[in-house]
Protein backbone atom coordinates (compact mmCIF):
# COMPACT_ATOMS: atom_id res chain seq x y z
CA UNK A 1 0.00 0.00 0.00
CA UNK A 2 1.00 3.42 -0.33
CA UNK A 3 1.91 4.18 3.02
CA UNK A 4 4.48 1.97 3.26
CA UNK A 5 5.94 4.33 0.60
CA UNK A 6 9.16 6.72 1.33
CA UNK A 7 6.46 9.64 0.53
CA UNK A 8 5.10 9.07 3.91
CA UNK A 9 7.99 8.59 6.30
CA UNK A 10 7.59 10.39 9.31
CA UNK A 11 11.05 10.27 10.89
CA UNK A 12 13.64 11.46 8.82
CA UNK A 13 17.55 11.70 10.89
CA UNK A 14 18.33 15.09 10.53
CA UNK A 15 21.39 14.14 8.03
CA UNK A 16 18.59 13.01 5.47
CA UNK A 17 16.81 16.21 6.11
CA UNK A 18 19.58 18.44 5.25
CA UNK A 19 19.75 16.07 1.99
CA UNK A 20 16.04 16.45 1.15
CA UNK A 21 15.95 19.99 1.65
CA UNK A 22 19.30 20.01 -1.04
CA UNK A 23 16.90 18.15 -3.06
CA UNK A 24 14.11 20.89 -2.97
CA UNK A 25 15.93 23.74 -3.96
CA UNK A 26 18.20 21.96 -6.82
CA UNK A 27 14.76 20.85 -8.12
CA UNK A 28 13.32 17.81 -6.53
CA UNK A 29 11.49 16.67 -9.74
CA UNK A 30 14.35 15.63 -11.65
CA UNK A 31 14.66 12.67 -12.76
CA UNK A 32 18.18 12.05 -12.97
CA UNK A 33 18.40 12.89 -9.43
CA UNK A 34 19.38 9.69 -7.81
CA UNK A 35 16.92 9.65 -5.18
CA UNK A 36 15.07 6.26 -5.89
CA UNK A 37 16.58 3.21 -4.56
CA UNK A 38 17.57 0.41 -6.49
CA UNK A 39 14.27 -1.17 -6.71
CA UNK A 40 12.31 2.19 -7.59
CA UNK A 41 9.98 2.29 -5.68
CA UNK A 42 11.21 5.14 -3.37
CA UNK A 43 11.84 8.95 -4.92
CA UNK A 44 12.59 12.41 -3.43
CA UNK A 45 9.27 14.28 -1.85
CA UNK A 46 8.13 17.75 -1.56
CA UNK A 47 6.08 19.84 0.06
CA UNK A 48 3.05 21.88 -0.76
CA UNK A 49 0.99 24.10 1.19
CA UNK A 50 -2.73 23.14 -0.45
CA UNK A 51 -5.58 25.41 -0.52
CA UNK A 52 -7.37 24.49 2.95
CA UNK A 53 -3.70 25.53 4.44
CA UNK A 54 -2.45 22.02 5.23
CA UNK A 55 1.05 21.12 4.07
CA UNK A 56 1.47 17.95 2.03
CA UNK A 57 4.60 15.93 1.60
CA UNK A 58 4.04 14.79 -2.11
CA UNK A 59 6.34 12.82 -4.75
CA UNK A 60 8.56 15.17 -6.27
CA UNK A 61 7.73 12.74 -9.42
CA UNK A 62 4.55 11.22 -8.95
CA UNK A 63 3.80 8.03 -11.00
CA UNK A 64 0.25 7.26 -9.94
CA UNK A 65 -1.88 9.97 -9.83
CA UNK A 66 -6.01 9.86 -8.87
CA UNK A 67 -7.27 13.03 -9.70
CA UNK A 68 -11.22 13.12 -8.23
CA UNK A 69 -12.41 16.58 -9.47
CA UNK A 70 -13.38 18.11 -12.64
CA UNK A 71 -10.47 20.93 -12.96
CA UNK A 72 -7.54 18.48 -11.61
CA UNK A 73 -8.39 16.03 -14.34
CA UNK A 74 -8.71 18.38 -16.94
CA UNK A 75 -5.01 20.32 -15.40
CA UNK A 76 -3.36 16.60 -15.06
CA UNK A 77 -4.16 15.69 -18.71
CA UNK A 78 -3.15 19.39 -19.97
CA UNK A 79 0.13 18.82 -18.48
CA UNK A 80 0.85 15.56 -19.67
CA UNK A 81 -0.02 12.90 -16.83
CA UNK A 82 -2.66 10.87 -17.60
CA UNK A 83 -4.34 9.74 -14.01
CA UNK A 84 -4.77 6.49 -13.26
CA UNK A 85 -8.14 7.24 -11.21
CA UNK A 86 -10.18 9.97 -11.63
CA UNK A 87 -13.91 11.25 -11.09
CA UNK A 88 -16.60 10.98 -13.78
CA UNK A 89 -18.00 14.25 -15.96
CA UNK A 90 -21.26 15.84 -14.43
CA UNK A 91 -23.66 14.13 -14.93
CA UNK A 92 -22.03 11.39 -17.25
CA UNK A 93 -21.05 7.74 -16.59
CA UNK A 94 -17.32 8.02 -17.70
CA UNK A 95 -14.84 11.24 -17.56
CA UNK A 96 -16.06 14.16 -19.10
CA UNK A 97 -16.90 14.13 -23.08
CA UNK A 98 -13.77 16.22 -24.01
CA UNK A 99 -11.64 14.32 -22.00
CA UNK A 100 -12.76 11.20 -23.35
CA UNK A 101 -9.73 10.51 -25.81
CA UNK A 102 -6.88 11.42 -23.29
CA UNK A 103 -7.98 10.05 -20.23
CA UNK A 104 -9.15 6.51 -22.03
CA UNK A 105 -7.05 4.30 -19.54
CA UNK A 106 -7.92 6.15 -16.59
CA UNK A 107 -10.80 4.40 -14.37
CA UNK A 108 -13.34 6.33 -12.97
CA UNK A 109 -13.63 6.34 -9.05
CA UNK A 110 -15.56 8.71 -8.24
CA UNK A 111 -18.54 11.46 -9.21
CA UNK A 112 -19.00 14.78 -7.66
CA UNK A 113 -20.90 13.44 -5.09
CA UNK A 114 -18.54 10.88 -3.57
CA UNK A 115 -15.54 8.60 -4.24
CA UNK A 116 -15.21 5.09 -3.92
CA UNK A 117 -12.43 4.88 -1.32
CA UNK A 118 -11.96 0.92 -2.06
CA UNK A 119 -11.43 2.02 -6.03
CA UNK A 120 -9.16 4.65 -5.17
CA UNK A 121 -7.08 2.59 -2.21
CA UNK A 122 -6.70 -0.34 -4.85
CA UNK A 123 -5.11 1.65 -7.88
CA UNK A 124 -2.14 2.31 -4.81
CA UNK A 125 -1.85 6.08 -5.59
CA UNK A 126 1.28 7.91 -4.66
CA UNK A 127 -0.58 11.06 -4.98
CA UNK A 128 -4.58 12.12 -5.08
CA UNK A 129 -5.48 15.68 -6.17
CA UNK A 130 -9.12 17.09 -5.50
CA UNK A 131 -10.46 20.53 -5.15
CA UNK A 132 -13.71 21.89 -3.89
CA UNK A 133 -15.93 21.52 -6.82
CA UNK A 134 -16.44 18.09 -5.92
CA UNK A 135 -18.13 16.74 -2.44
CA UNK A 136 -15.53 14.29 -2.01
CA UNK A 137 -13.43 17.12 -0.49
CA UNK A 138 -15.53 16.16 2.75
CA UNK A 139 -13.43 12.63 2.95
CA UNK A 140 -10.32 13.89 2.57
CA UNK A 141 -8.83 12.81 5.70
CA UNK A 142 -9.89 9.15 4.53
CA UNK A 143 -8.09 9.85 1.67
CA UNK A 144 -4.97 11.06 3.27
CA UNK A 145 -4.81 7.07 4.73
CA UNK A 146 -4.40 6.17 1.47
CA UNK A 147 -1.80 8.43 -0.19
CA UNK A 148 -0.89 12.03 -0.08
CA UNK A 149 -4.17 14.29 -0.62
CA UNK A 150 -3.96 18.20 -1.98
CA UNK A 151 -6.78 19.86 -1.97
CA UNK A 152 -5.36 22.55 -5.07
CA UNK A 153 -8.98 25.12 -5.23
CA UNK A 154 -11.33 26.47 -3.15
CA UNK A 155 -14.99 26.92 -4.91
CA UNK A 156 -15.42 29.42 -7.21
CA UNK A 157 -11.66 29.97 -7.66
CA UNK A 158 -10.18 31.69 -10.64
CA UNK A 159 -9.35 28.69 -12.71
CA UNK A 160 -5.51 29.61 -13.65
CA UNK A 161 -4.81 30.13 -9.91
CA UNK A 162 -6.00 26.75 -9.45
CA UNK A 163 -4.53 24.99 -12.60
CA UNK A 164 -1.66 26.77 -11.27
CA UNK A 165 -1.82 25.35 -7.86
CA UNK A 166 -2.64 21.63 -9.57
CA UNK A 167 0.71 21.86 -11.96
CA UNK A 168 2.60 22.86 -8.34
CA UNK A 169 1.12 19.53 -6.91
CA UNK A 170 2.44 17.90 -9.63
CA UNK A 171 5.92 19.85 -10.14
CA UNK A 172 5.02 21.02 -13.17
CA UNK A 173 5.07 24.63 -12.71
CA UNK A 174 6.97 25.92 -15.65
CA UNK A 175 4.70 24.01 -18.06
CA UNK A 176 1.68 25.39 -16.77
CA UNK A 177 3.20 28.70 -16.95
CA UNK A 178 3.40 28.03 -20.59
CA UNK A 179 -0.21 26.86 -21.29
CA UNK A 180 -1.53 29.89 -19.44
CA UNK A 181 0.88 32.63 -21.50
CA UNK A 182 0.15 30.58 -24.92
CA UNK A 183 -3.70 30.60 -23.82
CA UNK A 184 -3.51 34.70 -22.96
CA UNK A 185 -1.76 34.97 -26.29
CA UNK A 186 -4.63 33.41 -28.25
CA UNK A 187 -7.58 35.50 -25.91
CA UNK A 188 -5.92 38.59 -27.15
CA UNK A 189 -5.91 38.19 -30.65
CA UNK A 190 -9.43 36.88 -30.46
CA UNK A 191 -9.93 40.66 -28.87
CA UNK A 192 -8.65 42.42 -32.18
CA UNK A 193 -10.94 40.14 -34.53
CA UNK A 194 -14.00 40.65 -32.89
CA UNK A 195 -15.18 43.48 -34.49
CA UNK A 196 -19.03 44.52 -34.59
CA UNK A 197 -19.02 41.85 -31.53
CA UNK A 198 -16.78 43.39 -29.52
CA UNK A 199 -18.84 44.00 -26.04
CA UNK A 200 -21.88 41.77 -27.01
CA UNK A 201 -24.23 40.19 -24.61
CA UNK A 202 -23.36 36.17 -24.82
CA UNK A 203 -25.51 34.57 -22.96
CA UNK A 204 -24.73 30.76 -21.68
CA UNK A 205 -27.04 27.91 -21.13
CA UNK A 206 -27.53 23.95 -20.90
CA UNK A 207 -30.33 22.72 -21.98
CA UNK A 208 -31.44 20.17 -19.80
CA UNK A 209 -34.75 17.86 -18.83
CA UNK A 210 -36.79 20.58 -21.33
CA UNK A 211 -35.78 23.65 -20.27
CA UNK A 212 -32.26 25.99 -19.29
CA UNK A 213 -30.22 26.49 -16.69
CA UNK A 214 -27.83 29.23 -17.06
CA UNK A 215 -24.14 28.56 -16.68
CA UNK A 216 -20.71 29.80 -16.63
CA UNK A 217 -21.01 32.66 -14.11
CA UNK A 218 -18.08 34.09 -11.91
CA UNK A 219 -14.53 33.39 -12.73
CA UNK A 220 -14.23 29.77 -14.14
CA UNK A 221 -13.09 29.13 -17.39
CA UNK A 222 -15.93 30.33 -18.93
CA UNK A 223 -16.96 33.02 -17.27
CA UNK A 224 -13.49 34.75 -17.23
CA UNK A 225 -12.67 33.81 -20.69
CA UNK A 226 -15.86 36.05 -21.59
CA UNK A 227 -15.08 38.59 -19.10
CA UNK A 228 -11.38 38.85 -20.94
CA UNK A 229 -12.39 39.23 -24.10
CA UNK A 230 -14.63 42.12 -23.37
CA UNK A 231 -17.79 39.99 -23.71
CA UNK A 232 -20.70 41.05 -21.49
CA UNK A 233 -23.39 38.53 -19.97
CA UNK A 234 -27.13 39.47 -19.59
CA UNK A 235 -28.33 40.61 -16.02
CA UNK A 236 -29.10 37.51 -14.15
CA UNK A 237 -25.62 35.46 -15.28
CA UNK A 238 -23.31 38.56 -13.94
CA UNK A 239 -21.50 38.03 -10.67
CA UNK A 240 -20.32 34.77 -8.97
CA UNK A 241 -23.59 32.24 -9.00
CA UNK A 242 -24.84 30.58 -6.05
CA UNK A 243 -23.86 27.09 -7.55
CA UNK A 244 -22.92 25.31 -10.49
CA UNK A 245 -25.99 25.98 -13.36
CA UNK A 246 -29.25 27.80 -11.93
CA UNK A 247 -32.19 26.22 -13.84
CA UNK A 248 -34.54 29.02 -15.24
CA UNK A 249 -38.54 28.38 -15.85
CA UNK A 250 -39.66 28.58 -19.32
CA UNK A 251 -41.71 31.39 -17.93
CA UNK A 252 -38.56 33.72 -17.82
CA UNK A 253 -36.59 32.67 -21.31
CA UNK A 254 -36.33 36.33 -22.19
CA UNK A 255 -33.55 36.62 -19.49
CA UNK A 256 -31.75 34.04 -21.54
CA UNK A 257 -31.52 36.62 -24.26
CA UNK A 258 -28.20 38.27 -25.24
CA UNK A 259 -26.54 39.13 -29.00
CA UNK A 260 -25.56 35.52 -28.98
CA UNK A 261 -27.00 32.56 -27.41
CA UNK A 262 -24.27 29.86 -26.52
CA UNK A 263 -26.26 26.56 -25.93
CA UNK A 264 -25.07 23.24 -24.82
CA UNK A 265 -25.87 19.63 -22.53
CA UNK A 266 -23.62 17.70 -20.82
CA UNK A 267 -22.64 15.57 -24.11
CA UNK A 268 -21.10 16.23 -26.86
CA UNK A 269 -22.44 18.67 -30.05
CA UNK A 270 -24.66 15.92 -31.62
CA UNK A 271 -26.33 16.15 -28.37
CA UNK A 272 -26.82 19.70 -27.96
CA UNK A 273 -28.06 19.26 -31.82
CA UNK A 274 -31.08 17.09 -30.94
CA UNK A 275 -31.38 19.84 -27.96
CA UNK A 276 -31.36 22.57 -29.86
CA UNK A 277 -34.20 21.06 -32.01
CA UNK A 278 -35.88 20.27 -28.66
CA UNK A 279 -35.78 23.94 -27.48
CA UNK A 280 -36.80 25.70 -30.66
CA UNK A 281 -40.01 24.04 -30.30
CA UNK A 282 -40.91 25.65 -27.17
CA UNK A 283 -43.18 28.67 -26.96
CA UNK A 284 -41.16 32.08 -27.35
CA UNK A 285 -37.71 30.75 -27.69
CA UNK A 286 -38.19 31.76 -31.28
CA UNK A 287 -38.73 35.02 -29.97
CA UNK A 288 -35.06 35.73 -28.76
CA UNK A 289 -33.12 38.01 -29.98
CA UNK A 290 -30.41 35.68 -30.46
CA UNK A 291 -32.31 32.93 -31.95
CA UNK A 292 -34.08 35.67 -34.56
CA UNK A 293 -30.14 36.77 -35.28
CA UNK A 294 -28.98 33.26 -35.80
CA UNK A 295 -27.16 33.62 -33.01
CA UNK A 296 -27.71 30.55 -31.36
CA UNK A 297 -23.97 28.70 -31.08
CA UNK A 298 -24.37 24.92 -30.64
CA UNK A 299 -21.60 23.71 -28.48
CA UNK A 300 -20.00 20.68 -27.32
CA UNK A 301 -21.54 20.88 -24.09
CA UNK A 302 -19.17 19.04 -21.71
CA UNK A 303 -16.31 21.46 -22.09
CA UNK A 304 -18.39 24.49 -21.26
CA UNK A 305 -20.53 23.05 -18.38
CA UNK A 306 -18.25 20.87 -16.03
CA UNK A 307 -15.74 23.07 -13.58
CA UNK A 308 -13.05 22.52 -16.07
CA UNK A 309 -9.54 23.42 -16.62
CA UNK A 310 -7.08 24.38 -19.54
CA UNK A 311 -8.36 22.55 -21.60
CA UNK A 312 -11.90 23.14 -21.07
CA UNK A 313 -10.95 26.91 -21.15
CA UNK A 314 -9.50 26.35 -24.85
CA UNK A 315 -12.31 24.52 -25.79
CA UNK A 316 -14.72 28.04 -24.99
CA UNK A 317 -11.94 30.38 -26.17
CA UNK A 318 -12.01 28.16 -29.87
CA UNK A 319 -15.92 28.62 -30.52
CA UNK A 320 -16.04 32.18 -29.10
CA UNK A 321 -13.51 33.16 -31.47
CA UNK A 322 -15.20 30.61 -34.64
CA UNK A 323 -18.51 32.37 -33.83
CA UNK A 324 -17.72 35.83 -33.20
CA UNK A 325 -14.38 36.87 -34.54
CA UNK A 326 -14.61 34.78 -37.70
Amino acid sequence: MSRARSTRRTVLTSAAAVLAGAVLLTGCGDDDGGSDTASGKESSTRQVTDATGREVDVPADPKKVVTLSEPTLDAALALGVEPVGATAGRGQKGVSTYLADKAGKAQVVATVAEADMEKVAALQPDLILLDETTAVKTQVSKLESIAPTVVTAKLNEDWKKAFTATADALNKASEAEKIISDFDADLAATKKKLGDNAGAVVSVIRWQNSAPSAVGRGVGHVGSTITDLGLERPEDQQGVGSGHSEPVSLEKLSTIDGDWLVFGTLGDQADGEKAYAEARKVPNFSKLKAEKAGHVVVVQGSAWNSAGGPLAAQIVLADLTKALAS
